[in-house]
């Protein structure tokens, strides 16, 4: 039975993604697609070319003071990360958190270097907690510091080894961009146009990428110049979801929410050493005795011993077949070539090669915990002695 799309928003790319033969799923509110020609080839194609992926759902944001000091003062009483000593040209992920230390979201922010953008810092929010982040970040701004919703973008994420030549065929100055680097640029895209966008350098697949915000009526042309590369295809949400849980890449709703904290999910290079020892960010009790003491549970790689994947919320069983946890992700993982998961376990039980039972369909089968990620990750990061 078809899915109806008809009461869903729609991204700039709708019917590109229509025309390319995407299947059209409901995903956060917006008709987006799952797959093109099959989830297990684009999820390949990714890994060993470039894979283009239509983002716009997600929430693009400005955070806007009269200087950068007072932005990054104003983000540092919501989120744990060192926004004050935030470079130009500089990307960091972080996450908002509430006073009892769970996670309201995961978002990147960037802080890019041109005139226009001096006190105002770029953030992309996830698409399901976009409006839910809008609303806990306006009702602790100070004074003179204001979030604007930016409506009229579309965000496009090019991922895969094949990424940066491509890219830079475009706009050759992306081949100096290093991991977590940001920037404006300029990208031809034909006939002697050309589009103004702001790029990262970063990835939700464990690979080398880039992604770019792009005016909405610029945004086809853009996803057609990149499409016409050979190297280059449409990939859809189920591949996403395939690469990121290879990568070991927390996804919000699942693998994290509003009662796991930073430490417990493996995100503790994300609270920088300034905050831990100023402790004076949302939740630092918690954190901080988190830090010390380590966490009740941990969240951990799984690799079942069969073939068949385990999905979310199946339990996982130690001793005595007691649960001690539930998998919180899963599925079967193209590269490894067999199922993988995530999820959190009593931390008696979560050193790599611990062996456990999962609950599944045909009963408890076993697992052992896996060292995260299950696939290195690629990013292109700087020579070592390289400035930044």
């Amino acid at each position: 039975m078809a899915t109806d799309i008809s009461d869903l928003k729609r991204t700039p790319l709708f019917e590109l993604h229509q025309e390319l033969g995407g299947r059209m799923v409901p995903f956060a509110g917006y008709a987006m697609p799952v797959q093109y020609d099959g989830i297990i080839g684009e999820h390949h194609w990714t890994r060993d070319r470039a894979g283009l992926f239509d983002v716009s759902h997600m929430g693009q944001r400005i955070l806007s003071a009269p200087d950068h000091e007072t932005a990054a003062k104003a983000l540092e009483r919501l989120a744990p990360g060192d926004f004050q000593g935030l470079k130009a040209g500089r990307q960091r992920y972080t996450f908002l958190l509430l006073d009892n230390g769970g996670i309201v979201d995961d978002f990147m922010v960037a802080r890019l270097a041109g005139e226009e953008d001096e006190g105002r810092l770029f953030m992309v929010f996830n698409a399901a907690r976009k409006e839910i982040d809008d609303d806990y970040v306006r009702e602790r701004l100070p004074d003179g510091v204001t979030l604007e919703a930016v409506e009229d973008r579309a965000l496009l994420a090019l991922q895969g080894p094949a990424a940066a030549e491509v890219l830079s065929g475009l706009c050759p100055e992306v081949a100096d961009l290093t991991f977590m680097q940001a920037a404006r640029a300029e990208i031809r895209l034909g006939d002697g146009h050309s589009a103004n966008v702001h790029l990262s350098r970063s990835g939700y697949t464990g690979e080398d990428g880039f992604e770019i915000s792009v005016s909405a009526d610029e945004a086809e042309a853009l996803a057609r110049a990149l499409l016409a590369h050979e190297e280059v295809k449409p990939i859809g949400l189920g591949a996403r979801d395939s690469l990121r849980l290879e990568a070991g890449l927390p996804l919000y709703g699942h693998d994290i929410d509003e009662t796991t904290s930073p430490v417990e999910a493996g995100l503790r290079f994300a609270i920088a050493k300034a905050r831990r020892e100023r402790g004076d960010f949302p939740g630092a009790g918690r954190i901080l005795a988190e830090l010390s003491d380590g966490p009740s549970r941990r969240l951990v790689g799984l690799k079942p011993s069969g073939r068949a994947p385990v999905r979310e919320a199946a339990q996982i069983l130690g001793a005595s077949d007691s649960v001690i946890g539930e998998v919180t992700s899963g599925g079967f993982g193209p590269t490894v070539g067999g199922p993988v998961a995530m999820g959190y376990v009593d931390r008696a039980y979560a050193d790599p090669g611990t062996e456990l039972h999962l609950a599944g369909r045909r009963g408890a089968e076993p697992a052992e915990v896996a060292p995260l990620p299950f696939v290195p990750h690629c990013y292109h990061r700087p020579k070592s002695g390289a400035k930044q």
